[in-house]
């Protein structure tokens, strides 16, 4: 089973958007662009919202049928490990293993001596084909590199192989994430990675990495767009490197984790995959979610009250609802509206402070993040929340649509 060149994590907080989301996609193909939709829901989620991964399968299998749909596509076992890998096994075919946490964590001193003793080959100079500088490699080097990610790929091959056990050789696709961390991996240490991960034996297609720069959810990228575009395009080329060197999988490709919104790098990972021919894949999982609120607030009524109640509830438990994204969020609190001038907005201003539109005057970022996260207030009200949402379905799937098609395919792919 081998996913498409480019691919989009269409996460949907509370499945009632797969309709939406997979008519952007198929609109996406019209001009010129085919995108395999992955519907992703990690098991944070699915606790929040009290959901099954079975949920995201029937949503995913119900849009598919409506818009009469022929591609590929895909369940994605979000932000997985060992300990609730299990309940997704019968919904999904895309499992996402997540081994941020067994970073730093020491492999025993027999594997280490060995990973080092089966690759001090690849000490002195490294010549990567694109990158003009040859990385310079010490066994000191490789002996930090080994003891920061071994024992992090032992884990990846550990669930991988549980995977596996259940659902058979070859029956579904498999992406590493390292992303939630505090430092970014360079990409000599993303080649040292891939080794690890070839020789655990593990059918890699997608790698999320963390970038330089934060990734905040929801919001624009934030840092040194340069160096951002020399690590992605380093990236991509030890990808290669990697692929024909230790016989990964041959449509291995980046994943952009929180990729929704980072309008401003999407412009220079598109031109450099282009450049290079190479596929990626970008999960906007919250952006939809976002999107709903937008288009209750759009509707009026009971609809705006709910989008209110939901903001000043997130207000007043702001730490809990952010504590669980501390890396991937930014939030001044300085900056949020009260309780008093969200209650006196009307339905387009609240939706204007939402969007994200950079250079709009009511656009707040602090205030997107926020709501962001509190989604798991909105699961709170229950069938209120979804009866709204079902109520004002035009209005609300109408703003999912434009903003995964304008604001984020046409972007990054530059179409018209």
């Amino acid at each position: 089973m081998k996913i498409g060149k480019y691919s989009f994590g269409i996460g949907d907080r509370f499945g009632q958007q797969g309709v939406a989301q997979l008519r952007a996609l198929m609109k996406a193909k019209d001009l010129g662009v085919e995108i395999v939709p992955v519907w992703n829901k990690s098991n944070r989620e699915h606790t929040f919202i009290h959901s099954h991964p079975s949920d995201t399968r029937i949503e995913a299998d119900k849009a598919v049928k409506k818009l009469a749909y022929t591609g590929q596509y895909f369940v994605d076992a979000d932000h997985i490990n060992l300990n609730n890998v299990d309940n997704f096994i019968e919904s999904c075919d895309f499992y996402t293993l997540d081994v941020a946490d067994y970073i730093g964590k020491k492999a025993d001193d027999v594997h280490l001596k060995d990973f080092i003793n089966r690759n001090k080959k690849y000490t002195g100079k490294i010549n990567i084909p694109g990158i003009a500088k040859a990385f310079e490699v010490s066994e000191e080097q490789l002996e930090k590199i080994a003891a920061k990610f071994l024992f992090a790929t032992h884990e990846a091959g550990k669930i991988f192989r549980h995977i596996e056990s259940k659902k058979g050789d070859g029956n579904f696709v498999v992406e590493v994430s390292m992303d939630e961390v505090d430092e970014p991996q360079s990409p000599i240490e993303m080649l040292f990675i891939l080794k690890a991960l070839a020789e655990e034996k593990i059918p890699v297609q997608t790698i999320a990495p963390k970038f330089t720069g934060r990734f905040n959810k929801g919001v624009d990228y934030v840092g040194d767009l340069d160096k951002f575009a020399q690590e992605f395009e380093e990236d991509l080329l030890v990808i290669d490197f990697a692929v024909n060197e230790f016989g990964l999988p041959n449509n291995l490709k980046l994943s952009v984790h929180s990729g929704s919104d980072k309008f401003s790098i999407y412009p220079i990972m598109g031109c450099l995959i282009k450049k290079h021919d190479k596929g990626i894949h970008v999960k906007t999982a919250g952006t939809t979610w976002l999107e709903e609120v937008i288009g209750l607030a759009l509707a009026g009524g009971t609809a705006l009250e709910l989008a209110k109640n939901i903001y000043i509830k997130a207000l007043e438990r702001g730490d809990e609802l952010m504590k669980p994204y501390a890396t991937v969020i930014d939030i001044d609190k300085s900056k949020l509206p009260t309780r008093e001038q969200v209650m006196a907005w009307d339905g387009q201003k609240f939706a204007n402070s939402l969007r994200h539109i950079p250079g709009h005057p009511d656009f707040n970022a602090s205030f997107r993040q926020l709501i962001h996260v509190a989604f798991k207030v909105a699961a709170e009200y229950q069938n209120v929340y979804i009866n709204e949402i079902q109520a004002n379905s035009m209005i609300v799937g109408n703003q999912v649509h434009e903003n995964i098609l304008d604001r984020h395919v046409k972007r990054l792919f530059d179409l018209k």
